[in-house]
């Protein structure tokens, strides 16, 4: 074999020439979909790509960019918080601002290529997680299905998805290899990125309490219960850690602003609603199709996941992946508002991409990208692309 022939057989090249295959893909959806963009709020007709990817959240994060976070929150007439920077966490602005300081490149630059640098390691790390649990092929078509999937325009524009997506599958990787402790930094900076501290709370506790029953179960041998007994400490530590990261920017609000509601009243100022766990999950089918039915949809998505975990494909995961996606859909279904934008916040489910990447020997995949690619388009021409809804203005992606 040739040295150039052993370059490209290596797996990080591999992980990369998809990775990079799936952005020349997306980067020509975002340039045909703004072509086909008409006057928006954030540009005129057929902007320019640097300004068609700004649009939507990215003018968030660029305004914490320049201008940081309100100490006074802003409210309309009636007292109500109106939307300010404090949804929006800290970490991926933070990051482009520091190399700014060193560059001094500006945001138009420097948010989309480390947006793309994250993704891109992500992709690295998912691919290393994956081998975990699957032979080189097969975690390569899975990292396939995440770089190409329908939503993954989102790694290359300056939001904060790729540097969450980075930060999530390291945690992942380093809970499935035991290294407790070297993930809890990782965990503290990821609930900087994104609100993920529940959820990855959630699956440490699936973990831990499965550990307590390994280790008080009949039949363990005495070296059995010695290795259990070592990973509970850890799971519980690390736990705690997630727990107090989840609550870290809501508190650092808290103290900024001096309203203790800060991070909440903010978010909520997107719903027009106060936060009521799990209920929107009921309401907006119901409002759509009835009472009645909207219950009918609510217990076919019950329905759905609870199946969706005794698929041999997503049990093969192993119990890190399969908790983590279990956690991440209680916590969507606790207090996500379902509206355009849950493609989106879907992402965190990427594990599941190897589960669909294993069907039918791997055959199925050459029928999942293509229809990937194509749904990609749609999200970005229907959801990323401005059209005018009336008062209302469009629906975010």
């Amino acid at each position: 074999m040739s040295r150039r022939s052993r370059l490209f057989s290596h797996w990080f090249i591999q992980v990369l020439a998809i990775f990079a295959l799936g952005r020349f893909v997306s980067t020509a959806i975002l340039l045909l979909a703004a072509a086909r963009q008409g006057a928006s709020p954030w540009s005129g007709p057929a902007p320019a790509y640097g300004t068609f990817i700004n649009y939507w959240d990215s003018g968030w994060y660029e305004r914490i960019f320049r201008e940081g976070y309100p100490t006074e929150l802003p409210t309309d007439e009636f007292g109500i918080v109106s939307h300010n920077q404090w949804a929006f966490y800290p970490l991926y602005p933070g990051i482009v601002r520091l190399l700014d300081a060193v560059t001094g490149l500006g945001w138009g630059i420097l948010a989309p290529v480390s947006a793309c640098f994250a993704a891109a390691a992500a992709s690295l790390v998912i691919y290393r997680l994956f081998l975990l649990r699957a032979r080189h092929r097969t975690a390569l078509a899975g990292v396939a299905v995440v770089s190409f999937a329908p939503v993954s325009a989102i790694m290359q524009v300056p939001y904060a998805e790729s540097l969450h997506l980075l930060l999530l599958a390291s945690a992942l990787y380093l809970v499935a290899t035991r290294r407790h402790y070297a993930a809890m930094p990782v965990v503290v900076l990821m609930c900087l990125a994104r609100p993920a501290g529940v959820p990855f709370a959630i699956a440490l506790g699936v973990l831990f309490l499965h550990a307590v029953w390994a280790w008080r179960g009949p039949g363990r041998d005495a070296s059995r219960r010695q290795e259990v007994a070592r990973q509970v400490l850890p799971l519980l530590l690390l736990g705690a850690v997630a727990s107090l990261a989840a609550v870290a920017w809501p508190l650092v609000a808290w103290a900024v602003t001096g309203r203790r509601d800060a991070y909440v009243a903010t978010e909520t100022a997107w719903r027009g609603e106060a936060l009521t766990p799990f209920l929107p999950w009921f309401e907006a089918p119901a409002a759509l199709v009835g009472p009645a039915a909207g219950i009918l949809v609510v217990a076919a998505l019950v329905l759905g996941s609870g199946a969706l975990f005794l698929a041999p494909s997503v049990r093969s995961l192993g119990l890190v992946l399969c908790a983590w996606c279990a956690g991440y859909l209680l916590y969507l279904a606790a207090f996500w508002d379902p509206q355009s934008s849950t493609w989106r916040i879907l992402v965190p489910l990427f594990p599941l991409a190897l589960s669909a990447a294993s069907l039918r020997g791997g055959r199925l995949l050459w029928v999942l990208l293509p229809v990937s690619v194509v749904l990609q388009f749609l999200w970005v021409d229907w959801l990323w692309g401005w059209t005018p809804t009336g008062s209302e203005g469009d629906y975010p992606p």
